[in-house]
């Protein structure tokens, strides 16, 4: 099983591969495939590494949707027929800066905590 931190990385680096890719604007994400694909299968990423998350750690940033963040990973993995672009499209221009700095402030958390324990 993965650590914490590792899936916290994951997280991380699949935010910012989806910034990448937005970068290009909605108009690259509406008329590439490859595109919407990479920004869709990263959001599953993001959905599978903080599925195992606890409910003290979630209980620790209640203000992430952490439900919501793995139900969109089972409806894009299990349920694709019903992705709607303009939902994914929102979930990176809406979601996606407030996790990542979620993400980033727990990461720099637990590099706090293992110095501490050094």
């Amino acid at each position: 099983m993965r650590r914490l931190r590792d899936r916290l990385i994951d997280a991380l680096e699949a935010i910012e591969a989806i910034e990448a890719a937005a970068a290009k604007g909605r108009g690259a994400f509406d008329a590439d495939p490859y595109v919407r694909m990479w920004i869709v299968h990263h959001i599953q990423v993001i959905g599978e590494a903080v599925r195992p998350f606890s409910s003290e750690l979630r209980e620790l940033r209640p203000q992430v949707p952490w439900s919501q963040i793995v139900g969109i990973r089972h409806i894009l993995v299990h349920q694709y027929y019903r992705t709607d672009p303009d939902v994914v499209w929102a979930v990176v221009e809406n979601d996606l800066p407030n996790l990542k700095a979620t993400v980033q402030g727990l990461l720099d958390e637990l590099g706090a905590d293992e110095m501490g324990r050094a």
